[in-house]
């Protein structure tokens, strides 16, 4: 509920939100879905969920999600 109470208390219109997490075995379950509704002026991009007992060994995940996303080269 804090990140809740965070994107409640903010305005985030031509903001980016890129969602990520560490799980396990959950995934992202709703929380794009959530975040969407909570600041419907943000663009929320697609998000990205590393199982906590990998995340030692995640590193070309979440540099091809980067890269899939635009965000790095």
């Amino acid at each position: 509920m804090a990140v809740f109470t965070f994107l409640e208390s903010y305005d985030f219109p031509g903001k980016t939100i890129v969602p990520y997490c560490t799980h396990e075995g959950s995934g992202l379950g709703i929380s794009e879905r959530d975040i969407k509704k909570l600041c419907p002026t943000a663009k929320v991009l697609s998000g990205l969920a590393i199982k906590g007992s990998t995340v030692g060994r995640a590193d070309n995940d979440v540099a091809n999600w980067l890269k899939k996303l635009g965000l790095i080269s």
